[in-house]
């Protein structure tokens, strides 16, 4: 006979950024708390590990913390995490563009410096820069509320008349009109040198998004707030420090963490979840479940019961575009060809705006970008302990590889099936990686690739390698996430509720579905 694991308030199924956050913040105000992991381990994307060489710890997918720094859930668990040895590490310099002819441009923390260094380049510039980021600061509390809060609320409501009052009707419909501006538009409209539009055309493709998406100007222009107010900061140790520190928080509370736990089914009656069933049989009751998960996984098989609704709209759901993860033990700190890029925590590699739309397009259409754009992080200059003593590790990132390979649009790679193109792209990278550091190859010692493959293949919630828990597009974001009948979260089964990337306020570390399930739920 199956086991009964017993009674807990809330059960949380997954252990990625999300569903650490609801389970602290639950916990923290004495839930009984018990959260399941099919992994090994607990973190979802918060992976670090020695997988080039013994001594170099790599953040395997999520690296920068940003998000998590600025957020809600940020603000009241990082002093309950910083005991349990949660620890931010920083750069003054949070981002920089390279081009391949050698021109580079670094951001500051400093606004005044980045006023000066744009203005520089094209008269105008950096007072264009004030205005964009003065902008989103002036519009912050409405802004972060649509970005982050719980839409379907009559907080909202009252957000939405109080900007009626304030702006006009009129006003606040121009203001959500220019809002869905692509960032071409705004790049090119606003700004004159080819540097400046360069550094923020390749952020969009971290928002799951592309230089001509709706609303990506707007989302440009928040992360260029956030990296020069916040920077660009990591997790002492690795992001698997940070989910240790969850780890930590969640059990002094009294909560359960089961790693190596598959959940089979989530058990209702008369539309109301009972608890859950686990894969060996065993039975936990519960209250509530919150599951962290796709949208294909819960309505297509955790829930024991048919939702016709919800089953259509996963046949309807769109994934995005793939990632493709690269890792590189280096024998001593890289040395730039350009200077002054040698502390910069996140450097892309682009030739600007039409070079990230082509390659976007391009793995949008299937195709391995001829060109892909490379995020290159440098974590052992910002935390040192990441290596052995005058090493270096590298971290980086392709946003722009197709889920599902048709071609390649450089012509070169006849190889159809991620697991036998994968090297042949990660020396497409590298390739473009050593031309910019001297003597690259001579102090390369190791490299590790994932493909959009092997990243599915390290968590089901990455479906064809997408971290975005699905297309970032404007018909499956905001009040249409994941589903257009979606309402924050929750649907016809009570008790259950929805969280995760694929759930509004979408992806990223920020934990805000996570946070906005455990305030619905009494935190």
């Amino acid at each position: 006979m199956a086991a009964d694991l017993g009674k807990f308030d809330h059960v949380i199924i997954g252990s990625g950024i999300n569903g650490l956050v609801a389970a602290s913040m639950l916990a923290l105000k004495g839930a009984r708390v018990l959260v399941l992991e099919r992994e090994a381990r607990i973190g979802g994307c918060l992976y670090t590990d020695e997988i080039t060489l013994p001594g170099f710890r790599h953040d395997v997918m999520a690296a920068t913390f940003v998000l998590f720094m600025t957020s809600p859930a940020g603000a009241v668990l990082g002093p309950h995490l910083a005991k349990h040895g949660f620890e931010y590490c920083h750069s003054p310099h949070p981002t920089a563009v390279l081009r391949p002819d050698g021109s580079a441009l670094v951001l500051s923390m400093d606004q005044a410096r980045n006023v000066s260094a744009f203005n520089t380049l094209a008269a105008g510039d950096g007072d264009q820069h004030a205005r964009d980021v003065g902008g989103i600061a002036a519009d912050a509390p409405f802004l972060f509320a649509l970005l982050g809060g719980n839409l379907w609320s009559w907080s909202t409501v009252k957000l939405l008349f109080g900007q009626v009052r304030k702006r006009g009707l009129r006003g606040l419909a121009a203001w959500l009109g220019s809002a869905l501006t692509p960032a071409r538009g705004w790049l090119e409209s606003n700004y004159q040198s080819p540097l400046v539009q360069a550094l923020w055309a390749p952020w969009v493709l971290h928002c799951g998004l592309a230089p001509e998406s709706a609303y990506s100007a707007q989302m440009g222009k928040v992360i260029a707030f956030a990296l020069e107010a916040a920077g660009a900061p990591i997790s002492k140790g690795g992001a698997g420090q940070a989910a240790a520190a969850f780890r930590g928080l969640i059990e002094s509370q009294g909560g359960v963490i089961r790693t190596g736990t598959e959940v089979e089914k989530i058990t209702t009656r008369e539309g109301r979840v009972t608890g859950v069933r686990l894969a060996g049989g065993e039975t936990v009751a519960c209250k509530s479940v919150l599951a962290s998960v796709a949208p294909g996984q819960l309505y297509g098989r955790l829930l024991d019961v048919p939702l016709p609704q919800d089953q259509a709209a996963v046949r309807q759901f769109r994934h995005g575009r793939g990632n493709f993860q690269l890792h590189y033990a280096l024998d001593r700190v890289p040395e730039w060809l350009t200077p002054g890029l040698e502390d910069v925590a996140l450097i892309h590699l682009s030739d600007g705006i039409d070079a990230v739309s082509k390659s976007a397009n391009e793995a949008e259409r299937g195709m391995l970008p001829a060109v892909p754009t490379i995020c290159v992080g440098q974590p052992s200059k910002l935390d040192p302990s990441r290596c052995p003593d005058g090493k270096a590790i590298l971290w980086l990132q392709i946003p722009d590889a197709p889920r599902i390979i048709k071609g390649d649009a450089g012509g070169e790679i006849t190889a159809q099936d991620w697991d036998d193109a994968r090297e042949a792209f990660a020396e497409r990278i590298e390739a473009i990686l050593a031309s910019h550091i001297k003597d690259f190859h001579q102090i390369k010692l190791a490299r590790k690739a994932y493909s959009p493959a092997d990243l599915e293949r390290m968590n089901c919630n990455l479906v064809g390698g997408d971290p975005y828990g699905g297309a970032c597009s404007l018909d499956q974001f905001f009040i249409w996430r994941p589903f257009a009948h979606s309402t924050n979260g929750t649907g016809p089964v009570r008790g259950l509720i929805h969280i995760g990337a694929s759930t509004h306020p979408g992806p990223g570390l920020g934990g805000g579905s996570g946070f906005n399930a455990a305030k619905r739920l009494g935190a």
